[in-house]
C-alpha cells in the first residue's frame, strides 16, 4: 500500500546524486512538500557526501548503481555539474528512474532532446529546474494577466544580473551544511547556463513557446582576479530579443559584473507589471493601470528631476504594490538572495507521476526552456536569428 501524505498524495522517495552546494538549498526547502521523502544521497567527493550526510541524519549511497537498483527509489535528484546532467539522468532513465534535474538539461540541444524522447518512451517523467515560476509571485502575475487588466502583454524586460561575484571574497563562501561555492566551475559554465532559467521559466509559462531569438554573448571581464587564471570563461554577458509565437517579445540580459537586478517588467496596451525580484516566492509586485493615471509618487520624482535639473539615483516602482493576502504562508526557504522553493519542482513531479496529469516544466516545456538557454549562451557563434527547433504544447496550465 502506498503511503499518503497529510495532503492526501502518494508518498515518493528520492535520492540525491550531487551533494554540493545547490543540493543545501533543496534540503532547506524539502520539509515543505511531506509528499516527498528523502532515501538518501551520494557524491563522488567521499569527504563531501559523509558531511552532507552527516548534517541532514541521510543514508549515504555507495555509488550511483546502488541508488538505481534502490526500488524504492521513485525519482532521481540530479543536481551534479551541468556537464554530468546528460549521462546521469540517461542512466537514471534507462533503469525506470523518473528524473529531476536541475539546469541545464545538457549541455547540447541534442543531448537534451535525446533525454526527454528517452523518458517518453519509457513512459517517465523528466523535469528540469529551476522552479521559481512556481513562487507565490508567479501565481500572482499569472492571476493579473488572466483578468487582462493590463491588457495583452506585448513587451516584457528582463534582468538576471547577480552582482560582481568575481570581486568578492567568493572563495570562503559555504553553504548551512559547508560545500564551498564553486565559483570557478560557475565561470567555466558561465552566468547564462547558471542564471537564464529563472527568467525563462517565467517567460514560457506566462507566454508559451518561442519563436526566434536574436542574440549576443561574450566574455567581458577576461581577467576576473585571484584564484581565476588558467581558466577558460564561459560567456560572462549575454543578451537575447526573444519573439514568442504568441507574438510577445522580451528581451533578457545575463550578466556577472552590474549591480544585482533580477527584475522583470511586462508591458501590456493598458497598463504594466513590474515583478523586483525573480528570486523571490513573495516579490513585491507592482500593478500600474494607464486608465489610473499617473500616481503621486512619480509625479514627485518627475518634479523633483525638472526642479532640481538632473536624474535622480533612485526612482519609485511605477504602480501599487499588489497583496499576498489569501495565500497560504510560506514555507521554510533559502535566506536572500535565493529565496525560492527548490523542492517545489520535484514535489509537482511527484504529483504528476501519481495523477498522470504531465507537470508543466517537464518533457517538451523543459527541453525548449534548455534550447532557449543554450542559444542564448551561444549566442557568439550560431548566424542570426536562431530558430527554436523545439516547441510544446502548454500541460494543464499552472494555478493563478
Amino acid at each position: 500500500m502506498v503511503e499518503k501524505s497529510p495532503e492526501g498524495d502518494d508518498i515518493r522517495k528520492i535520492a540525491i546524486i550531487g551533494t554540493g552546494f545547490v543540493a543545501d538549498y533543496y534540503m532547506t526547502t524539502l520539509p515543505n512538500h511531506p509528499s516527498l521523502k528523502l532515501a538518501g544521497a551520494y557524491d563522488r567527493d567521499p569527504d563531501r557526501l559523509k558531511q552532507f550526510c552527516a548534517f541532514y541524519d541521510v543514508r549515504a549511497y555507495a555509488d550511483i548503481d546502488d541508488i538505481l537498483a534502490d526500488p524504492e527509489v521513485t525519482v532521481v535528484v540530479n543536481l551534479t555539474t551541468p556537464e554530468s546532467h546528460y549521462e546521469i539522468s540517461k542512466r537514471a532513465l534507462a533503469v525506470g528512474k523518473h528524473v529531476y534535474c536541475e539546469k541545464p538539461l545538457a549541455m547540447h540541444f541534442e543531448e537534451a532532446r535525446e533525454l526527454v524522447a528517452l523518458a517518453a518512451e519509457r513512459g517517465l517523467t523528466l523535469c528540469a529546474a529551476p522552479a521559481n515560476a512556481l513562487s507565490d509571485a508567479g501565481r500572482l502575475v499569472r492571476k493579473v494577466l488572466s483578468e487582462r487588466v493590463i491588457g495583452a502583454p506585448l513587451l516584457v524586460y528582463v534582468q538576471m544580473e547577480d552582482g560582481p561575484a568575481f570581486r568578492g571574497k567568493w572563495q570562503t563562501w559555504r553553504s548551512r551544511s559547508g560545500a564551498p561555492w564553486p565559483g570557478l566551475h560557475e565561470l567555466e559554465i558561465g552566468c547564462t547556463l547558471e542564471h537564464a532559467g529563472y527568467a525563462l521559466s517565467w517567460l514560457v509559462s506566462l507566454f508559451g513557446p518561442a519563436e526566434s531569438l536574436t542574440g549576443f554573448s561574450g566574455v567581458t571581464f577576461p581577467d576576473k582576479g585571484p584564484g581565476t587564471q588558467g581558466v577558460t570563461m564561459a560567456p560572462d554577458f549575454s543578451v537575447g530579443c526573444i519573439k514568442f509565437r504568441s507574438g510577445v517579445v522580451a528581451r533578457l540580459t545575463c550578466g556577472l559584473a552590474a549591480p544585482r537586478d533580477r527584475s522583470m517588467t511586462i508591458l501590456g496596451r493598458d497598463g504594466s507589471l513590474t515583478v523586483r525580484d525573480l528570486w523571490d516566492n513573495r516579490s513585491a509586485v507592482h500593478l500600474e493601470r494607464a486608465a489610473d493615471g499617473k500616481q503621486l509618487k512619480m509625479r514627485v520624482s518627475d518634479w523633483l528631476e525638472n526642479k532640481m535639473q538632473h536624474a535622480l539615483p533612485w526612482k519609485p516602482t511605477p504602480g501599487r504594490r499588489l497583496s499576498y493576502a489569501g495565500f497560504a504562508p510560506e514555507g521554510a526557504l533559502p535566506a536572500f538572495p535565493s529565496r525560492i522553493d527548490f523542492a517545489a519542482g520535484i514535489a509537482a513531479q511527484a504529483k504528476s507521476i501519481g495523477s498522470g496529469i504531465p507537470a508543466f516544466f517537464s518533457g517538451d516545456v523543459a527541453l525548449h526552456v534548455t534550447e532557449l538557454a543554450l542559444a542564448l549562451n551561444n549566442a557568439h557563434s550560431p548566424a542570426q536569428p536562431y530558430v527554436l527547433r523545439s516547441t510544446f504544447t502548454p500541460p494543464v496550465p499552472l494555478p493563478a
